[in-house]
């Protein structure tokens, strides 16, 4: 199929990986209806975000429960005659269950990558578990969220920072919760704004954590440089990373760009839309990986 061919089929899955004993190990499901092993994947829910349903796929079909990390490259084929997309996650393993066979996948293995790449029956399988097995082991993941919907700055008569949520705003709060759930965040941290705040409001509920605030994740003050706001920020995402434990974080549409420029080295579009955001990986004090949800 052509890139310019319309999808009539969504699907997401992942690259599920764990620590074994002669290293890194990633799974693979057999299906019995094809007789084939390929990666755990399967069709979108309606209206149901790509991420989500790649770990949900992923837990459906092999009862693991993994953190998505690095977005890996989309397949495209086609399928039944209708062009079709999956999009993968690279995701680190944090749970199991007890597998039970059924008559979509009869069999879960873990192999060493050299032999999944021999045993997986499909190319595209093949070509996104070797950009898998490419990438530096990531350390740290962020999850950063622009702040949702909050009316007109011009029609709020009190500080911009007591600004709050209006109804769309805490719909698209709503709808954040169970995308920042997906990495398992140890903390969530959010700029000093109440619109921030509140962004972070149904998934602190959702996961019983507390919201930590913030000031060097805030926009420019009044006579503050933008440049000393993004450096403050990207400093402190980096500090989040380096803690080994995934973080949820809510920040501002005038600083992210600023500090995911100086993240990545370049100049590229990081505008994000309110309630919004990027998956950020980290190898080290290094960011591996911006993805944009």
């Amino acid at each position: 199929m052509t890139d310019d061919e319309p999808v009539r089929i969504r699907a997401a899955g992942g690259v599920v990986w764990r620590p074994g004993a002669a290293g890194v190990e990633v799974c693979l499901v057999h299906r019995p209806r094809y007789g084939d092993w390929s990666l755990p994947k399967g069709k979108l829910d309606a209206g149901e975000h790509p991420l989500r349903a790649a770990v949900r796929e992923v837990a459906e079909e092999t009862d693991v429960r993994a953190v998505p990390q690095v977005r890996l490259p989309t397949v495209r084929y086609r399928s039944e005659g209708r062009a079709k997309a999956v999009d993968y996650w690279s995701m680190r393993a944090v749970a199991q269950g007890g597998f039970q066979p059924d008559t979509e996948v009869d069999e879960v293995r873990w192999l060493p990558v050299d032999e999944a790449l021999r045993l997986v029956s499909y190319p595209h399988d093949t070509e996104v578990i070797a950009a898998f097995a490419a990438l530096p082991p990531v350390t740290g993941t962020v999850l950063l969220v622009r702040h949702a919907h909050a009316g007109k700055r011009g029609t709020w008569t009190g500080p911009d920072t007591g600004r709050p949520l209006d109804a769309e705003g805490w719909a698209q709060a709503q709808a954040l919760a169970p995308l920042v759930a997906l990495i398992r965040p140890a903390r969530l941290v959010s700029a000093s704004a109440r619109r921030c705040v509140q962004t972070l409001d149904p998934a602190a509920a959702l996961l019983d954590l507390p919201i930590e605030v913030v000031g060097d994740l805030d926009e420019p003050k009044p006579g503050q440089q933008p440049e000393e706001c993004a450096l403050a920020g990207a400093a402190r995402l980096t500090d989040l990373a380096a803690a080994g434990e995934p973080v949820a974080v809510c920040s501002q549409g005038k600083v992210i760009p600023g500090m995911l420029e100086r993240l990545t080295g370049r100049a590229d579009d990081f505008t994000t839309a309110k309630g919004g955001g990027w998956l950020l990986a980290f190898a080290g004090d290094r960011l591996l990986a911006a993805d944009r949800l």
